[in-house]
């Protein structure tokens, strides 16, 4: 029995360490693609879902100073420069500021279009009150990559860093 406890120890260890070490750049990747991917899909009119709804949205905040066409031609090239700065992991500082603006803009359809984003106000959604809704997680996200621009990482095994002992599981 020892020895299966052992090797599922070292198991554990080993896929631990692997995510520590590989997580924030897979996470940083991965939502990097999300950008890029639904950025270039703008540049392409009526590819993208969300496009109309984009549109809508940049109209109100400008109060209709910038043109639909024009609004989603810049939502995209704006969305690629975070997924490419993401991918690459290149000017994280101004990539992290640009995707927490965008986030910003996101968001607003709940305050000014409810209509559009719930069935029943405020805890139906509807598929697009989804779409917003699910950008939690990117700002999670983002947050911890952010974590990360100054060089930080994830430690596995932070009681060994610090000296101090592990914390016991109550």
């Amino acid at each position: 029995m020892t020895t299966m406890v052992n090797v599922f120890d070292r198991i554990d260890t080993y896929l631990t360490h692997w995510m520590a070490k590989q997580g924030i750049r897979l996470l940083r990747i991965s939502i990097g693609v999300i950008f890029f991917w639904f950025g270039m899909l703008k540049f392409f009119p009526g590819i993208s879902p969300a496009e109309d709804f984009a549109a809508q949205t940049i109209e109100l905040l400008t109060l209709g100073s910038i043109p639909a066409t024009t609004a989603v031609f810049l939502l995209a090239v704006w969305e690629v420069l975070i997924g490419l700065g993401l991918i690459f992991g290149v000017f994280m500082r101004a990539t992290l500021f640009l995707l927490f603006t965008q986030m910003l803009g996101t968001v607003t359809p709940l305050f000014l279009l409810p209509h559009e984003v719930f069935t029943h106000f405020p805890y139906a959604l509807t598929l697009k009150g989804q779409y917003i809704i699910k950008n939690i997680v990117v700002v999670s996200a983002a947050l911890v990559i952010g974590a990360t621009v100054r060089g930080g990482k994830l430690i596995a095994e932070p009681h060994h860093i610090v000296n101090q002992p592990p914390n016991k599981e109550k």
